[in-house]
């Protein structure tokens, strides 16, 4: 814990505000794909190759030929224009009330921030399709930067745009990990778990 209590607060996306990928849209990325006789092998490629694709070492075309190659699966353009769309569609859910805890931290004149891995095509459909990301007065997308939590370079990179020092600064987000590094560079963290309990926190 910091020394002083955090005014600003800089926010995952997935798993916070946003929720993870629908039952419905994962069975058709394996269907699309293919895999259905494999689904294990599948989600094992899809989160083994992730990363790369999060902070934008491969481009979509490229994680979806190196997912199929994984399973001995061709990935022609067509199959892999159809899994990018799968992909973002899967993702696409909100949680309504996270949203309306957002608006109202940024009225109430917060400085808030959002730092998400996520994959350019991904960050560009849902910017279009979500205005309340306004919101933020910084959004940090890892595919645009090459650079991914848990590195420390991404949250250094959110702190000097958001004009706060760490300790002024809490950082919430669903997996361990990131807040722990987070917390190693002096931000007070928060490891999500539902709205309450980051109400709590908060005041």
């Amino acid at each position: 814990m910091s020394d002083i209590e955090p005014g600003a607060v800089l926010f995952d996306l997935f798993g916070v505000i946003a929720r993870h990928q629908s039952e419905e849209g994962k069975a058709l990325l394996v269907a699309t794909m293919g895999a259905t006789e494999a689904p294990d092998a599948f989600w094992t490629a899809y989160w083994d190759l992730r990363l790369a694709y999060d902070r934008g070492d491969l481009d979509g075309p490229a994680y979806w030929r190196a997912v199929g190659e994984r399973l001995g699966l061709d990935a022609p353009p067509a199959r892999i224009s159809a899994l990018i769309e799968a992909d973002i569609e899967s993702w696409r859910a909100v949680d309504p009330e996270m949203v309306a805890l957002v608006e109202r931290l940024a009225s109430d004149g917060r400085t808030i921030g959002l730092l998400s891995n996520i994959p350019t095509e991904l960050a560009d459909r849902f910017e279009k399709d979500n205005p309340w990301l306004a919101a933020f007065s910084v959004r940090a997308f890892s595919g645009r930067l090459g650079m991914a939590k848990p590195e420390p370079e991404v949250y250094r990179w959110c702190l000097d745009r958001m004009a706060v020092a760490p300790r002024e600064t809490l950082f919430v987000d669903d997996r361990t990990e990131n807040v722990a590094a987070a917390e190693a560079l002096g931000l007070a963290g928060h490891v999500f778990t539902d709205r309450p309990a980051l109400e709590a926190r908060l005041s």
